[in-house]
């Protein structure tokens, strides 16, 4: 029997986890991960029932970035070829980033090239204290230009003319300091501090979540216009006169936990 690429388990709160399962080969992308992801994710975010998803890695790796034998066949590829297959790593990237669920990324271990973007493109990272980040590409003659938009999110662009023109590999703490991870733990401490978090996100309602990532793209790198304030003036006012908004009001008042918390 084929070993399945990813393994998707989801637990009694609704926290959905994606494993990346190719551990020999540090789980690298090819074909059938970028498309095992692309599934998953597109199954997840329409589950009513999912409340977080988190993306790690088999073994002792996150992600070394492109698989090989798949960059082998890039290189003798039409450039067509080429673009559709960048347009799959895009798609995927994508789905995770444009999530309207929470999404996590749990750094076990190295994240490499297109690795990088994958962290980056969660709304949270956490990492193992032996992580550690490279954007190798360009000492291959290439340019990590897909998973730059959301890299270049992540770091900065100051951040990214250091590390997308030396390739150099940097460690956990920096990539914590540069802004590419939220936290930093030690490794026989990565599941407890991935738990604290968790935590954190299950008691807050869901749609709120998903209204606060629109939210953030809405006024991310915009000026402070009249535009701006009465568009998020309209997304208060609607959140307040929600449901789950007047749930939330009224559990605070009550002294007791809103409907969205299981098992509390």
């Amino acid at each position: 029997m084929k070993e399945q690429v990813i393994i998707t388990t989801i637990d009694s709160r609704g926290v959905a986890r994606l494993t990346m399962n190719r551990p020999q080969l540090k789980n690298a992308f090819n074909e059938e991960l970028i498309g095992g992801i692309c599934d998953a994710m597109g199954r997840l975010n329409a589950d009513q029932n999912v409340r977080a998803i988190v993306l790690t890695g088999a073994g002792d790796a996150f992600s070394a970035g492109g698989d090989l034998n798949m960059m082998r066949r890039a290189g003798e590829a039409s450039a067509a070829e080429n673009k559709d297959d960048a347009r799959r790593l895009a798609h995927m990237l994508h789905s995770i980033y444009s999530s309207p669920k929470p999404t996590i990324a749990l750094v076990n271990g190295p994240a490499m090239g297109g690795g990088v973007g994958l962290v980056a493109a969660c709304d949270i990272a956490i990492a193992s204290e032996d992580a550690f980040f490279a954007l190798s590409e360009v000492r291959l003659g290439l340019i990590p230009a897909v998973i730059s938009p959301f890299v270049v999110e992540a770091i900065g662009a100051r951040q990214a003319r250091r590390y997308f023109l030396t390739g150099e590999r940097f460690d956990a703490e920096t990539a914590r300091r540069i802004g590419l991870v939220h936290m930093v733990a030690m490794t026989a401490q990565l599941e407890a501090t991935f738990d604290g978090a968790l935590k954190s996100l299950l008691a807050c309602g869901p749609n709120a979540q998903h209204e606060a990532k629109e939210l953030i793209r809405a006024v991310a790198g915009h000026a402070i216009t009249d535009a701006v304030m009465e568009d998020t003036a309209g997304r208060i006012a609607r959140m307040r006169a929600s449901a789950e908004g007047k749930e939330g009001m009224t559990a605070f008042l009550e002294k007791r936990k809103p409907n969205w918390v299981k098992g509390e």
